[in-house]
């Protein structure tokens, strides 16, 4: 019976969320099944003492990282129960303002999430996933001083509830680098700001980083398959074109990206995951316009005003995988086998 709901599920992106995954809770796979370190045994301690314990990273080829980008990031996105929020908007083919990664704007509307498993409550905020979130940010050069930062935050005087003080996505970009074996940093700029490594994928683009793993384009201008990144601007931030980017190139920029995990070009869809999306890892589902751009991408505000553009795709150097990749990853394939 799973396994005819599982394959149910994987037929339709709105539909991915497994029915029976609210039944147990969804723990990370045994290393012998998919080897990943989980992000909370980079650090020790408990909330309010709690430090980094290992910062290093696994190095390896960008030719052999697109499969494993993809497989973990699915993986953490059942951790934090699967998360789901649709961007779609059939009806007006509009991206919901209210759509902001790491903070959102209480003055717009939110966009429809389809998927939020009560038992997480509001996710960043929940002491189970304390040490996750800090192995996140063991990953950055800044981690032990964020950590440092947020200690202080929780001993303070009513501070066992508080959020974390500074956003998470990028930190989690950086784990995910981390572990899928881009740890060097000449191959990936890991940092608490995506604007540093998508500026080291500008410098790849112009000849200037030999050895990075992500060139940039803007979308629409190459293929986007699974385990390459797409990035928009946000908080107050108005990039609609890698040029802007470009004319900013080193300077402070709030921005966001999500790694892509499948292309549904038949249904005019890309999936991507991120970290701290509406505070947690989650998956949104973007719309697909072909546009005048050589190749499918996400719609964007030159096409309907209001929608969220990307203005940066991120290219990795390695093969593609196929465009379902999100369905034949580890994570998923799991929840299919019988319990």
């Amino acid at each position: 019976m799973k396994r005819c709901i599982a394959a149910a599920i994987l037929s339709a992106a709105a539909s991915i969320l497994p029915a029976f995954a609210a039944e147990r809770e969804v723990a990370r796979l045994p290393r012998d099944v998919f080897d990943v370190i989980p992000p909370a045994e980079r650090v020790q301690g408990e909330r309010g003492a709690m430090t980094v314990y290992q910062p290093a990273c696994r190095i390896g080829e960008a030719k052999d990282s697109r499969r494993r980008i993809v497989d973990i990031v699915v993986q953490e996105w059942a951790v934090f129960g699967f998360q789901t929020v649709d961007a779609t908007e059939v009806e007006t083919r509009l991206l919901p303002r209210g759509l902001v990664p790491d903070r959102m704007n209480p003055s717009l509307p939110a966009p429809r999430i389809l998927r939020q498993f009560p038992r997480l409550g509001t996710l960043e905020d929940n002491p189970r996933l304390d040490s996750t979130i800090a192995g996140y940010w063991s990953a950055t050069p800044e981690g032990p001083r964020i950590l440092g930062e947020q200690n202080r935050a929780w001993n303070a005087p009513g501070g066992r509830v508080a959020n974390w003080v500074e956003p998470w996505s990028a930190a989690f970009m950086s784990w995910v680098m981390c572990e899928a074996g881009l740890g060097d940093m000449g191959q990936f700029r890991r940092s608490s700001a995506h604007r540093v490594y998508i500026d080291q994928a500008i410098a790849a683009r112009d000849g200037n980083a030999a050895d990075a793993a992500f060139l940039a384009y803007d979308a629409g201008e190459q293929r986007i398959d699974p385990g390459d990144l797409l990035c928009r601007s946000r908080d107050g931030t108005d990039y609609a074109e890698l040029a802007d980017r470009r004319r900013e190139f080193g300077m402070n920029g709030a921005t966001h990206c999500d790694v892509v995990v499948k292309m549904d070009t038949r249904a005019q869809r890309v999936l991507v995951i991120g970290g701290n999306v509406f505070q947690s890892v989650s998956l949104t589902i973007l719309p697909l316009t072909r546009d005048r751009a050589r190749f499918p991408h996400p719609v964007d505000k030159s096409i309907i005003d209001g929608a969220v553009t990307i203005f940066a795709h991120l290219k990795l150097k390695a093969n593609a995988i196929e465009p379902d990749a999100l369905d034949n990853s580890p994570a998923i394939r799991a929840l299919a086998q019988p319990h």
